[in-house]
């Protein structure tokens, strides 16, 4: 029996996916136990009723985590992120083609998530030209990139907060800045970095942004998109007018409750979270890349505008998959940087982007955490690491 199989995993994988947070699971249970389970809120009759303003008021809440001027009608609720960056980018772009004929192209940057760079075949399907915005060797897009791509045919520029597997938070506000001043409307994901740095729709002047509530301890299923009053959308999903027609389908008030309740509980803090687990991964940082073949993906982390609660590296000599498996067994839970499927590698498209190359990428790890973490499980998972890249 390993070392690992003594103790109980650390969970340090919280860029996936977060645990539910107590307040959440306490609005489940009470739904639950409500006269409102089950019933839909679209209904006419008083249980409808009462479950439609149990809706409005979790609406309320989670448009208050997006900044203090959001209206509570600039939300529309999703069932998960992935749905919420499909009718952003699908929707939007079409919106703006609507407005305006000839904008016809939509910009993207090459280190974006799956759940937008997927959907790039539909909009070359609708007769949309897709160009990618490439990223600098340290992960960031920077303004002075967008603006040479940008002309009076752009609908659309998205451009993700931060990135899911590097923790590199991008410029947002001077990239919609410059989309703007080319007549090009602004969409980013900002699923990575929602409620873990400060983020306000205003001040950033997007038009729309994306989070999921399972990167805050909230429910999975469940998402929402911030959408700048009198932004042109064309809705993804038809067959009834919820969500003031943008959205079709019954909400699921039970979800979304418990959304709201993670959203409330982590909102007043961000900016102390922040303070906090920055500290935690620039130690991290500091004693994992002392060693020799342990590098940043970013390059100088220090310098690096990033997310506090990910530590971003690869090995040189070994692959993420030994790597995952070897920390598992020793009762660690962390990812990679590159995909792992039915027993090959592939680089990761973002790695590769960012100039690393092939060998370095396929030995990425990336560990994450919240502000749940144990200070010690993260010196831990270092001295283990450490043994494992020096016995090899």
């Amino acid at each position: 029996m390993t070392a690992g199989q003594n103790r109980i995993p650390v969970n340090l994988d919280y860029a996936a996916s977060t645990p539910m947070r107590a307040e959440a699971r306490l609005a489940q249970r009470e739904y639950d136990d409500s006269e409102l389970a089950g019933v839909n809120p679209n209904s006419l009759h008083s249980l409808g009723r009462k479950a439609a303003a149990r809706l409005e008021v979790a609406r309320r809440e989670i448009a208050r985590s997006f900044g203090a001027r959001v209206r509570p009608s600039e939300i529309i609720l999703t069932n998960g992120g992935t749905e919420a960056n499909q009718l952003a980018l699908l929707g939007l772009a079409e919106g703006a083609r609507q407005r305006d004929r000839k904008r016809n192209r939509v910009i993207v940057s090459a280190i974006e998530h799956d759940s937008i760079l997927d959907n790039l075949p539909l909009l070359r399907a609708a007769g949309f030209t897709v160009d990618l915005v490439q990223p600098c060797r340290a992960g960031h897009i920077e303004p002075a990139a967008l603006v040479e791509l940008l002309g009076d045919d752009v609908a659309l520029v998205s451009i993700m907060v931060a990135n899911n597997e590097t923790g590199v938070v991008q410029p947002i506000r001077e990239l919609a800045a410059v989309a703007h001043a080319a007549g090009a409307l602004f969409h980013t994901d900002a699923i990575q970095g929602y409620l873990h740095i400060p983020l306000d729709v205003t001040e950033l002047d997007v038009d729309a942004m994306t989070v999921a509530a399972h990167k805050i301890g909230g429910p999975v299923a469940s998402g929402a998109l911030y959408l700048k009053n009198r932004t042109p959308l064309r809705p993804r999903i038809f067959g009834g007018g919820q969500e003031a027609g943008r959205r079709a389908g019954t909400q699921d008030l039970r979800t979304q409750l418990a959304f709201a309740a993670a959203a409330s509980t982590l909102a007043p803090h961000v900016a102390q979270e922040r303070a906090e687990l920055q500290t935690l991964s620039d130690k991290l940082y500091a004693t994992l890349t002392a060693h020799p073949r342990i590098h940043a993906t970013m390059g100088d982390y220090a310098q690096a505008d990033r997310l506090p609660g990910m530590v971003s590296i690869y090995v040189d000599g070994m692959d993420s998959e030994e790597l995952i498996i070897k920390l598992d067994a020793a009762g660690f839970e962390v990812s990679a940087g590159s995909a792992c499927s039915s027993g090959s590698m592939d680089p990761s498209h973002v790695l590769s982007a960012m100039g690393i190359g092939r060998e370095q990428a396929l030995g990425s790890l990336r560990i994450s955490f919240d502000d749940r973490v144990n200070p010690s499980d993260l010196d831990e998972i270092a001295q283990t690491l450490l043994s494992i890249v020096g016995a090899a």
